[in-house]
């Protein structure tokens, strides 16, 4: 499986009628012809799917997305992901540290929430683990202490995924900055190849403004020319 770090699969969670729509998954982890998936169980079908069992067959599409992370030529990067949106960050900074510095910065609403912790502490070089409510690591949101490093870390490309409000706020940070910067979309994508259109976001290409599809020219996009 050729490795292109941010991509998605879709998967087909019935072999019934219902649910229709695919379910959109980021790609967690890749072992040779191995990849690995992490999901929330939020409704009727990520229930059925957990119940899969070792040795069941499941309808899989992809890779998908043809927007994917780019760190070739960084040397000290910023990794910052919030709640689920952290599960496509694992593989980035795995593949990232081989050649660059990795410094994570992971932020949860709980104590309840954390999950991974042990892996991507083992994936970075600098690692900020953050809760809403100060129940576990550091009180408050990742991107505060991301801040803070930005005036003593001479970082040179910053990645994100997690809640659109997050992504906002580090997209701006970005702006402000002038730090490459590269974001994660997480949108519906009920097909996964552009068909049904549900994942339209709009992207500034020079002096127009044009909609583009999430699951075909991203999920990754430059937060330079998307607009959230």
């Amino acid at each position: 499986m050729t490795q292109s770090h941010g991509q998605f699969i879709n998967i087909r969670v019935s072999d019934g009628v219902e649910p229709l729509l695919r379910r959109p998954i980021s790609i967690h982890n890749i072992e040779g012809t191995n990849i690995e998936f992490i999901f929330q169980v939020k409704g009727k079908g990520t229930n059925i799917l957990a119940e899969k069992e070792v040795g069941d067959k499941i309808d899989i599409l992809g890779p998908l997305g043809k927007g994917t992370f780019k760190y070739e030529g960084a040397k000290n990067i910023a990794i910052i992901g919030g709640g689920i949106g952290i599960f496509p960050l694992y593989e980035l900074a795995k593949e990232a540290r081989k050649t660059a510095k990795v410094n994570m910065y992971l932020g949860f609403r709980s104590k309840d929430f954390v999950v991974l912790e042990d892996e991507y502490r083992k994936v970075s070089d600098k690692f900020i683990l953050t809760t809403d409510d100060g129940t576990y690591g550091n009180k408050g949101y990742a991107i505060d202490f991301l801040k803070e490093d930005l005036k003593q870390e001479n970082i040179d490309m910053i990645f994100a995924c997690g809640p659109l409000p997050m992504l906002k706020a580090v997209q701006s940070l970005a702006k402000e900055t002038k730090i490459p910067c590269q974001i994660s979309l997480e949108e519906r994508m009920g097909c996964g190849i552009g068909v049904c259109l549900g994942c339209a976001v709009k992207v500034n290409a020079g002096d127009q403004e044009i909609y583009t599809h999430v699951c075909k020219a991203g999920p990754v996009f430059d937060s330079n020319i998307v607009e959230i």
